[in-house]
């Protein structure tokens, strides 16, 4: 019984991040708000108040924002019974904290592991009672006090005020994947888990909504990693898909907005201080000068927690990043390695985005890149790892 709960408290969904970056200025497409802006309001579902554990530092110039945005592996809802377990409650092993700069022209999504033993402060809210208790696995205070309590822990812990939550369920994800018509993603060798219905050929190839679920699921096969290769996936899943719904053949064509939107809205529950479309369109605007090449995804520094050699803890160079944070600061060179930028996301021919650059649809590029390079391939045609990137399960 054991293996099975394990097995359990593995499949979840990617986070979908994207929801409060580049993604939600398709709000603005005309055709779409004259037409459907009453039904997509009404599809909001607002959680609880947070009761902030931190106070909100204002900067000189403007302030940034700061967004918890978690996945919950809830059964409950049309499409979430994925796998027939009905009992299982609601749990969230991706959380992403999403930095948005004062000037709204940088985003950093900083990835949280679900293994991390941390210090949780008391929580109560309308999902359930999170008990004070030191040391406990991060994830457990979704388990036990949905989001709310999660965004008390993450600011207890850093100091960092949070200013807006978001969730999203399993068929949300799928319905967003397929109204955008598939994301692209590389995958750099076989995957045979039959244990899990997961099977996939190597290649860079676009993925529909089940078999996107799929991907981000995947853990026992891609990486030596495990979890934090799957987090790595999710990832550069996430940058492929920002990269998609910002190109052109997206943004141009109202039926995919509106489609993407319906699916989006439908399946998130937010804060009340975004639970409405009015304020979606807000935050929306304000990211209509980002570029794609200021959009990435790092993972909080880690270590291995000394008692249980399967269990992590954020590594001492965190705290350096909580305050580059909450001075509105850019990512300085220690916390870049293995970034994932939006721009070109890994397994895409460096220097050439899969979609426009911003939402004005201006071109853009990576800076790391220059024009004409390509990555090294396999044989197969698959471009070659490095050794970590072989780990987590990517392609370069």
């Amino acid at each position: 019984m054991g293996g099975v709960r394990v097995e359990r408290r593995h499949r979840r969904t990617v986070v979908l991040v994207i929801v409060l970056t580049q993604l939600v200025v398709a709000v603005l497409t005309g055709a779409v708000i004259s037409v459907a802006y009453g039904k997509l309001d009404r599809n909001f579902r607002s959680g609880d108040e947070i009761e902030h554990q931190t106070k909100k530092k204002h900067l000189i110039g403007g302030d940034p924002l700061n967004i918890l945005v978690m996945g919950s592996d809830s059964r409950a809802g049309a499409g979430n019974d994925i796998d027939g377990q009905t009992d299982i409650g609601q749990r969230s092993d991706t959380t992403i904290l999403v930095h948005v700069s004062a000037d709204r022209k940088t985003v950093y999504g900083v990835s949280l592991p679900r293994d991390a033993m941390v210090a949780r402060p008391e929580c109560k809210s309308s999902d359930g009672e999170a008990p004070a208790a030191d040391p406990v696995i991060f994830n457990d205070a979704f388990s036990l006090g949905g989001p709310k309590c999660t965004v008390e822990q993450v600011e207890a812990l850093t100091g960092i005020y949070i200013d807006h939550y978001v969730t999203l369920d399993f068929a949300g994800f799928k319905e967003m994947v397929d109204a955008v018509h598939g994301v692209t993603v590389c995958i750099p060798e076989d995957v045979d888990d039959q244990a899990h219905g997961i099977v996939f050929k190597a290649g860079t190839q676009e993925l529909s909504g089940q078999q996107a679920l799929n991907y981000v699921r995947e853990r026992y096969v891609l990486s030596a990693n495990s979890d934090i290769g799957r987090m790595k996936r999710q990832q550069a899943f996430i940058a492929s898909m920002i990269n998609k719904v910002v190109s052109a053949g997206t943004l141009t064509r109202p039926s995919r907005v509106y489609n993407f939107l319906e699916a989006a809205t439908g399946s998130i529950t937010t804060d009340p201080g975004l639970s409405s479309l009015s304020k979606l369109v807000h935050l929306g605007w304000e990211f209509r000068r980002t570029d794609l090449s200021n959009i990435s995804f790092i993972t909080v520094p880690f270590e291995e927690y000394p008692p249980d050699p399967n269990r992590l803890q954020w590594a001492p160079s965190a705290r350096g990043l909580w305050k580059v944070i909450l001075n509105d600061q850019p990512l300085p060179k220690k916390y870049r390695e293995q970034v994932i930028s939006a721009a070109t996301p890994p397994g895409t021919p460096s220097g050439t985005p899969t979609g426009s650059a911003t939402a004005s649809g201006s071109p853009s590029q990576s800076p790391s890149q220059t024009p004409g390079e390509s990555a090294s391939q396999s044989p197969s045609g698959t471009p070659t790892g490095t050794p970590e990137a072989d780990q987590n399960g990517l392609c370069t």
